[in-house]
């Protein structure tokens, strides 16, 4: 067998995951980094085409950087074939217009530069200021020409959020407090604080692909009917045992194909337009800055460090497709995520999904009661996607802990009525 064989990375080992692209042959990067990276043995890759992602690979060698960018070539040419050949395919309908020599999603680019629309970017802390500095730092790296970050602190138990942004980032990035707990009260603390016609939040364990602003700003372009646009969301590491196995059951990303949904032109899909856990996650979501504040920003009921758990981002995407608006999917709009690390904590963040999601549902049908027979309907086809995807994780070489997860997320979904409820008494007893 020759030693640039494509080969998994076992389950257990820890695997380097970096950021490649086609056209620049045997450079990586690694999540954040402003400089390519020498990676040994064994890599994850984020492969992309002219900046374009177009999938994951992983690529095993044990000869050194050169062999092992061979093994992730073998790998993109087999795994992402259509992906591929389908990019080059529309590059080369598009050059007919561009200028020579530029490829016409860089010539996209930088038209949409020339006009950049402002953008706000939110970021909630807590308590994490380590995590905090990588993020910030890598936004700041970002050449989109008209951005500012605000950073907002959540009920932090000492100012040390605030101290790394007065002494490291000063001039470059504001800061305000949000003292009561909740990532929905967070998030519209930024946005009240927003100047930009757009924006956009992720949170403070990821981090931020150079073109994530631009890339935003292009979506929006396209269509002013398009009110939210979402990202791709890929692991930054896979370090531990628990961080590989909840990227096994696809993580966060949403897919390498742009989508748009709406209520006008819904998609084929039968449980449209309760399956907001589709359309993308909020550690990479973006509006329009008058769309958010015309829909109330975000449910204080709902989020982290509410009872609910989660569900705010849920509840807006699906609020923007209530309120007649597009809501886009751009996997060009790439940002990094920090899986947990631990086996507990990626079972409390399972639960806290499946209690988003719950929430979620709770939380449309309390605020848009007609839409409950429309839900019901949908119901039986929702418990059967559940089931299908439970089963299809028992092919995992860790099928016990998958079902142990997916149980973890049913519980959540159980208690994301009761969560809600619990979120929604305190904000009506706090405004009170």
């Amino acid at each position: 067998m020759s030693p640039a064989t494509l080969t998994p990375a076992p389950a257990w080992a820890p695997v380097q995951v970096v950021d490649v692209d086609l056209a620049r042959p045997g450079e990586f990067r690694t999540p954040g980094a402003p400089k390519p990276v020498l990676p040994q043995r064994r890599v994850r890759a984020l492969v992309r085409l002219h900046g374009v992602p177009l999938g994951m690979v992983n690529a095993k060698d044990d000869s050194g950087p050169e062999r092992l960018w061979r093994a992730v070539e073998i790998g993109a040419g087999r795994e992402l074939a259509v992906a591929i050949t389908r990019h080059l395919a529309e590059d080369a309908a598009g050059a007919q217009s561009g200028d020579p020599g530029e490829w016409p999603c860089q010539a996209l680019r930088r038209r949409t530069l020339r006009q950049a629309p402002a953008i706000s970017v939110i970021v909630a802390t807590h308590d994490r200021p380590q995590l905090l500095r990588r993020c910030l730092s890598s936004l700041l790296r970002s050449p989109y020409p008209a951005f500012e970050v605000i950073v907002v602190d959540n009920a932090p138990a000492d100012d040390a959020a605030q101290a790394l942004v007065r002494e490291t980032f000063r001039d470059r990035v504001r800061y305000v407090r949000e003292p009561v707990a909740g990532l929905a009260r967070a998030h519209n603390l930024g946005l009240a604080q927003a100047r930009g016609a757009i924006v956009a939040f992720t949170d403070d364990d990821t981090l931020v692909d150079p073109q994530w602003l631009s890339a935003l700003a292009e979506t929006f372009a396209q269509n002013a009917s398009i009110g939210c646009v979402t990202g791709l969301i890929v692991p930054a590491e896979l370090e531990t045992p628990a961080q590989t196995a909840l990227e096994r059951q696809g993580g966060f990303a949403k897919g390498y194909t742009p989508c748009a949904w709406s209520m006008s032109d819904p998609p084929s899909d039968p449980l449209f337009p309760f399956t907001a856990g589709r359309f993308g996650s909020g550690a990479n979501m973006a509006f329009r800055t008058g769309v958010l504040r015309s829909l109330g920003g975000f449910d204080t009921a709902t989020g982290t460090g509410t009872p609910a758990r989660g569900g705010d981002d849920l509840l807006a995407f699906f609020e923007v497709l209530a309120a007649g608006h597009t809501l886009a999917y751009q996997p060009s709009a790439v940002v990094w995520h920090r899986h947990r690390r631990t086996r507990n904590a990626v079972a409390a963040q399972a639960f806290g999904y499946g209690a988003g999601l719950g929430a979620y549902l709770t939380a449309a049908v309390v605020t848009h009661p007609r839409i409950l027979p429309a839900l019901l309907r949908r119901l039986p086809g929702g418990v059967r996607h559940m089931a299908t995807r439970s089963r299809d994780r028992s092919t995992d070489p860790e099928a016990g802990w998958s079902a142990r997860l997916a149980l973890v997320e049913a519980r959540g979904t159980a208690y994301g009525p009761y969560g809600y409820l619990r979120g929604r008494l305190s904000r009506d007893h706090a405004r009170r």
